[in-house]
């Protein structure tokens, strides 16, 4: 059996919101207008390796279930979250208004609105939370959605002691990630790149983790599978990388890591030294490591591009060789 693919499960929803843990869909759609709607609606924490201490992003998907249109994601605008621990656990409440991130090259409005997937789709992002206690935490979003009041618990999500992943401050892992040079399958160096196909952004396939570390130079790093993701969000996390390589190649190296050598059997092996950890696999992710090797930040599932764009541009100027 391959690695079990864990963190926020859009692919689930999309298959059917009824089965989504501890939450039971409507069998007829909420109703509209005032009042507050607790039954129409799936919240699930999107964010996975979340730890006690240092300020992370915490990042939240809201949908909704319509027997006419099908699975409707809450896209656009901000909502409302609290974090607390699970039934009364140790750990400080907090709570803030969450702004929301799409998917890169989907619609954006400006509010909350529902939406199918297939035009707009993104989480919803608390920034600068600190977790003081490990254990089992809760999530409630409130938000006013196309004019209804809404109030949704997410399926309760774990916070550790410590990051089970890379994190901002550890020194990156020197990895030799599959590239062009390589006598490898296309599809193993990209996804994208089956049947024949070229392997798309040549750019992003040139370097190896380890080679920018020896060469002492910046890497932006993605770890998406875009054919084979389970949330839907590896095709947008890869293209915005490759938008970003063309405004800041003089900044850093930008590496694609390809997550499956093999579906949905054999990891490549790079996915796995960063995030396959005890039989649960996470992606998309995105690391930012410095000139010294150190992971400066990471994003996951989804990033606001400006958001990283502004990291980058905190980098010196340096056209890598």
């Amino acid at each position: 059996m391959g690695p079990r693919p864990r963190w926020i499960a859009l692919s689930l929803a999309l298959a059917g919101l009824a089965t989504a843990c501890g939450t039971s869909a409507p069998t007829s759609p909420a109703p509209s207008g005032g009042g507050l709607d607790r039954t129409g609606f799936v919240a699930q924490v999107a964010s996975s390796d979340l730890y006690v201490g240092p300020e992370q992003r915490v990042q939240v998907g809201v949908y909704a279930n319509d027997p006419q249109a099908g699975v409707l994601l809450v896209t656009s605008g901000t909502v409302e979250v609290r974090l607390e621990p699970f039934e009364g656990g140790p750990g400080t409440p907090v709570a803030g208004r969450a702004r929301y991130v799409p998917a890169y090259g989907t619609a954006v409005g400006d509010g909350p609105t529902l939406s199918p997937p297939d035009v707009a789709r993104g989480v919803y992002q608390l920034d600068g939370v600190r977790f003081d206690a490990p254990g089992v935490w809760a999530a409630t979003v409130r938000a006013v959605v196309d004019g209804r009041e809404v109030e949704v618990r997410a399926t309760p999500f774990t916070v550790t002691r410590r990051p089970r992943l890379p994190a901002p401050g550890d020194r990156a892992l020197p990895t030799r990630n599959l590239t062009l040079r390589d006598d490898a399958p296309p599809e193993a160096i990209d996804s994208r790149a089956a049947s024949g196909a070229e392997i798309p952004d040549p750019e992003l396939h040139r370097w190896t983790i380890a080679r920018a570390l020896a060469a002492g130079v910046p890497a932006l790093v993605t770890f998406s599978t875009p054919a084979f993701c389970q949330s839907l969000f590896c095709g947008p996390v890869t293209d915005a990388v490759s938008d970003l390589h063309d405004r800041f190649g003089d900044r850093a190296v930008f590496i694609h890591v390809e997550v499956w050598r093999e579906h949905p059997s054999t990891l490549n092996e790079a996915a796995a030294d960063w995030l396959y950890r005890d039989g649960d696999l996470t992606e998309p992710w995105l690391f930012l490591i410095d000139a010294r090797g150190r992971i400066l930040d990471r994003w996951a599932p989804l990033f606001d591009v400006e958001e990283v764009a502004r990291a980058l541009e905190r980098l010196p100027r340096r056209l890598p060789s």
